[in-house]
């Protein structure tokens, strides 16, 4: 057994030996070697790269407009903003509402409940409806806004010219604009003619498309009465 072990390991020793005197003969061994040469990969040298700054661009020669070519270039500098907090005064002085006065709740329904009253007495034929006055309405601003409802099925759909009668048969040319449904310019002067004050209720009666009757009941009319 130990016999043939060692003529296994001599006839397999011969055949190394021959093999490596074949490759040496046909010269594989400096063939593979010359093959991993040629397969490394070579470092490419990296390219070098112009820095040369670029000029600024000539906004100067910028193709325009025929509109504008006889005008000088526009400048775009950044402004400096205002500072927040500090306003600008456009106009005159905003008014000094601190001497408004408020009706009371009591004195306000006494005026409306009396204008409910003139509303009911009214003929039917002319649609109408009751208006209490606020601040909003006869201060400050001077619009007066009106129902909605009363608007889109009585008024004009387009902007007009609404006219206010009073009791004295007097008229005020007001501008009604139905998008905000109310009266803008000529309410103003209506109302500080009548000197209107918080609490008054008003009835507006339509005689005509685009004149309304005007009917006032002072929220200060109870102590009218008493002092009389």
């Amino acid at each position: 057994m130990v016999a043939k072990k060692i003529n296994y390991e001599e006839s397999r020793q011969k055949r190394l030996e021959e093999n490596k005197k074949r490759m040496e003969e046909l010269k594989l061994t400096a063939l593979a070697q010359s093959l991993r040469i040629i397969s490394a990969p070579k470092p490419s040298p990296m390219k070098k790269v112009n820095r040369t700054p670029r000029k600024p661009l000539d906004l100067s020669s910028v193709r325009r407009s025929n509109r504008v070519a006889d005008k000088p270039p526009p400048i775009y500098k950044e402004v400096a903003m205002e500072p927040l907090g500090m306003r600008r005064s456009y106009g005159p002085k905003s008014r000094d509402l601190s001497n408004r006065v408020y009706a009371s709740y009591e004195d306000r329904e006494y005026a409306s409940e009396r204008a409910e009253e003139l509303y009911s007495s009214l003929q039917p034929d002319f649609p109408s409806f009751v208006k209490p006055m606020l601040i909003s309405h006869v201060s400050g601003g001077f619009w007066l806004g009106l129902p909605v409802s009363f608007c889109k099925s009585y008024l004009p759909k387009r902007d007009e010219i609404m006219t206010l009668v009073d009791e004295d048969g007097d008229e005020w040319p007001t501008k009604y604009l139905p998008r905000k449904t109310g009266l803008s310019g000529g309410w103003k002067a209506f109302a500080e003619d009548h000197k209107l004050v918080d609490g008054d209720a008003l009835v507006f009666q339509l005689i005509k498309p685009t004149v309304f009757k005007v009917y006032i009941t002072r929220v200060n009319q109870a102590e009218d009465s008493d002092d009389a």
